[in-house]
């Protein structure tokens, strides 16, 4: 019976390794590289045991920890600092790399037929998944003993062989347990668009539970795996076994998967689907009405997800002011702007963070264009009455859309949040203008997307480094005393933190004429290079 179930996987696991030849080392390169270049960065910007401590005493406000997670901080030392700022975000980048990867091999190769064609011979009925999976969890083990033992090799103060192994052992488990969160979904869904989209929402739900929960009731941060993260407090009391839950659940949702795999009809999904409509609508009929319904559930899901993270945000406000009112540190350290409150400056920051995290979304959204290609979609409207100016310029007027839909229902999110937690409620203008002012960054990011599917179609993944980059020197910049030109090689550099600085409209002009001109140059590319399918 194994024998007929399980039958080839090796060979198939074998297939799986040669098609991700460039893609698994690449992942892997990139998140060792940023792992350990933090902890040698840390040890020239705090030497010393009273300059990590400062740094301890402002990670206590709210803000951060929603954003990085609780640890022990009376005792902050070297890996204490490096496990409590950068585990979380490097393990939500190690769940992205899963869910694209384990999507990539499962729902999306029965999408595109390719699994009807392994089936055709002799080989087991869950081989395909259970290849899939048994690659990646080696995949994610090999990370796990690089990080573990590559930390302990760079011979740093405080991080021990036992704290080490548990940071990679940390992020091994969360990439098995998101390869097992998608392998569910993958059969729940009928498209990996949907599969992406169900276990990125989980990803986010995550993130927000874990937020909420260690900011304001602990005992909720328990409901999300990230929350696990912080449990185990690596470097500290080194807690192994909420790792151990997370692998455990990770099993649980590998049975589950390979359960429901068995249980259904090929190309087929659990979740029910409705019949389309015998006639499409005029709406559907165009270019832009078949890229908005294509897109449709992502967007949805997406904005729900904006509106969280704004709720989540703005739900820590009330707290900021009190907190800073006892710490003279923080007042010191906050000064800069005596006109504006501690809470309107931390604002600012966050504004920033939802804006660059909006920008993901617009941009899959112009991503599309050449995942349909890729898909051999295209031709079949290209041989219609459509050109292509018309046919790239309706996805770029959904993703320029699509990023204004992100950014306001973000901070529409913050500003209800902030009505409930303020004493002094802030005007809805003043809000939505602290996000909105960041859309001129967000457009250069689309036409930047707009130049690689141009010219460089193949290279579109590549806009994810760029978002990626600008993530790191805004958010980390300041930590690690960064110069200003590394923000200013992102347009969100160049915009003004409101309410702390003045509104210019120069930069924001400047940001849209260049995002006119790139996405004009990546039109003309896009009319002259060949279609492929």
């Amino acid at each position: 019976m194994a024998d007929i179930i399980f039958k080839r996987t090796g060979i198939l696991s074998r297939l799986i390794l040669r098609r991700d030849r460039f893609r698994i080392p690449v992942w892997l390169i990139g998140i060792g590289f940023f792992t350990f270049i933090v902890p040698v960065a840390f040890t020239e910007l705090y030497g010393t045991q009273a300059q990590r401590d400062i740094m301890a005493q402002t990670m206590k406000n709210p803000a951060m920890i929603a954003m990085v997670g609780t640890h022990d901080l009376t005792h902050y030392t070297l890996g204490v600092m490096t496990a409590h700022q950068m585990l979380l975000m490097t393990a939500v980048v190690v769940a992205l790399m899963s869910i694209l990867l384990v999507t990539r091999h499962t729902r999306e190769e029965e999408e595109n037929g390719r699994i009807e064609l392994i089936r055709s011979l002799p080989v087991g009925r869950l081989s395909s998944l259970n290849a899939a999976l048994f690659v990646y969890t080696g995949v994610h083990i090999l990370l796990a003993l690089l990080i573990g033992f590559g930390l302990y090799a760079l011979n740093l103060e405080s991080m021990d062989l036992e704290g080490s192994v548990l940071y990679g052992v940390a992020l091994g488990a969360t990439g098995i347990f998101f390869a097992g969160v998608t392998a569910f979904f993958a059969q729940l869904c009928e498209s990996s668009r949907g599969t992406i989209g169900f276990s990125i929402a989980i990803l986010l739900i995550s993130y927000i539970v874990r937020g909420i929960g260690d900011v304001s009731n602990p005992a909720l941060s328990w409901f999300s795996p990230l929350g696990w993260l912080s449990k185990a407090e690596v470097y500290g009391s080194n807690n192994w076994w909420p790792i151990g839950l997370m692998i455990g659940i990770s099993l649980i949702l590998f049975f589950l998967a390979s359960y429901l795999n068995a249980s259904r009809d090929l190309e087929s999904g659990l979740l029910p689907s409705k019949p389309g409509r015998k006639h499409a609508s005029a709406l559907l009929q165009s270019p832009i009405g078949l890229g908005l319904r294509l897109q449709r559930t992502g967007i949805i899901s997406w904005a729900v997800g904006m509106f969280l993270i704004g709720v989540s945000y703005g739900s820590v406000l009330g707290d900021l002011d009190s907190f800073f009112e006892g710490n003279d540190l923080m007042k010191q350290m906050l000064s800069s702007s005596k006109s504006h409150t501690f809470t309107e400056q931390f604002m600012s920051m966050i504004m920033m963070i939802s804006a660059i995290i909006a920008s993901i979304p617009a941009v899959m959204s112009m991503n599309k264009l050449y995942g349909e290609e890729k898909k051999g979609r295209i031709e079949h409207l290209l041989v219609r009455a459509i050109s292509r100016t018309k046919l790239l310029g309706s996805y770029l007027v959904i993703s320029i859309i699509n990023g204004f839909v992100m950014l306001s229902v973000a901070s529409i999110g913050m500003w209800f949040a902030s009505l409930a937690v303020l004493d002094v409620s802030l005007s809805f203008r003043k809000v939505y203008g602290m996000g909105l002012v960041y859309y001129p960054a967000l457009l250069v990011m689309i036409s930047v997307a707009v130049l690689f599917i141009g010219y460089l179609p193949r290279f579109t993944s590549f806009i994810w480094l760029y978002v990626f980059y600008t993530f790191i020197v805004l958010y980390m910049g300041g930590l690690f005393q960064l110069d200003d030109w590394f923000g200013n090689l992102s347009p969100f550099g160049h915009i003004p933190q409101l309410p702390i600085e003045k509104l210019t409209w120069a930069p924001m002009i400047t940001l849209v004429g260049i995002a006119v001109i790139i996405s004009a140059i990546g039109i003309i590319g896009y009319k002259r290079r060949d279609i492929t399918g």
